[in-house]
């Protein structure tokens, strides 16, 4: 008897996921049409500004080849985007670290920050987990962004992000440093292929709370993972149920279980930067100076902007686009 082959398309996620790939290559296609339109166009526009000698012309063809270089920088960024899980939906964990409600504030600015990106890119954020600070602020939450290509570009963000500011809570208005660190890492299949003994792990119970839960308070059912071989801890609180929140935080576990082993077996092979070492205070990637001058410079690739507040509010395309050329160049 013939076994009839499966068909994605009767997977919701997998065929939303294939929409969404079959759609990114045709843009791709349009704007690479597009693009070769406009050389020819700007070509054209050189030669009739010579043959009439008309200086008028000079800015006009600026501006044009100013777009093109803007649309042709976006292209080759999307070529960069190749890597295995590149396309995936991203999952972010902040965690503000010492320095008590101004670190948490800090949290809170920066969750802010990617909900704004991700609301100018078109991707929805979902909440699965949230702590709120004792005073103000966030003391850890998780979040998932979803969109294509959301974890090729927030990948770039990985690391401790450090404010310099004169803090809204120092009644001396002194300038404080305060340090929050991200982990990013994306969504895949909760099928992956790997290995949990359930000896490992310590599954704890509590109540939801803050706003990411749904039905706050109301029962116990946010789940808190904890792999105790590596000392790895997942928690999610956002779904309906306990079973659901265990399913979710299972498939967060197999994640960093998986992008942990791979990043082992790479720096085996030299073939991996020190962007993806452990997370430490040691190892801000990006500072965020607000007092006494204002510059938010990426400590990696060296791309700053005095344009602070832009920043802060979700301008982050040129830090991830800067990054992505960065890493590619270092391969």
């Amino acid at each position: 008897m013939e076994m009839e082959a499966p068909n994605f398309w009767d997977q919701p996620e997998q065929a939303n996921l294939k929409m969404r790939e079959l759609k990114n290559l045709k843009d791709t296609v349009d704007l690479y049409s597009q693009l070769a339109g406009q050389y020819s166009d700007i070509e054209t526009l050189i030669e009739m500004g010579y043959e009439e000698n008309d200086s008028d012309m000079v800015s006009e063809i600026r501006q044009e080849i100013d777009q093109f270089i803007r649309e042709f920088e976006e292209l080759r960024i999307s070529t960069l985007l190749s890597d295995e899980y590149d396309k995936n939906n991203a999952i972010l964990k902040l965690n503000a670290g010492a320095g008590g409600t101004e670190s948490c504030d800090w949290a809170s600015m920066l969750y802010r920050m990617y909900t704004r990106w991700a609301e100018r890119k078109g991707y929805t954020v979902e909440v699965l987990d949230y702590l709120d600070g004792e005073e103000a602020g966030i003391k850890s939450v998780t979040f998932q962004v979803n969109g294509l290509n959301a974890y090729g570009y927030l990948k770039s963000e990985k690391g401790v992000h450090r404010l310099v500011r004169i803090s809204p809570f120092n009644a001396q208005g002194k300038r404080q440093t305060s340090f929050v660190s991200l982990d990013v890492m994306p969504e895949i299949d909760a099928d992956v292929d790997v290995t949990i003994d359930s000896d490992d792990l310590r599954i704890d119970t509590y109540r939801s709370s803050g706003a990411g839960g749904q039905h706050i308070n109301k029962t116990s059912s946010a789940i808190r993972i904890t792999h105790i071989p590596s000392g790895i801890v997942v928690q999610c609180q956002n779904e309906r149920s306990q079973h659901s929140n265990k399913d979710k935080a299972m498939q967060m576990l197999k994640a960093k279980l998986y992008l942990m082993k791979k990043e082992e077996n790479e720096e085996k092979l030299s073939s991996i930067r020190g962007e993806v070492s452990e997370i430490g205070w040691g190892n801000q990637i990006r500072s965020y100076v607000l007092q006494p001058y204002t510059m938010i410079k990426d400590h990696r690739t060296n791309y700053e902007s005095g344009n602070t507040d832009a920043v802060l509010d979700g301008a982050l395309d040129p830090y991830m686009n800067a990054y992505l050329k960065w890493k590619n160049t270092a391969k």
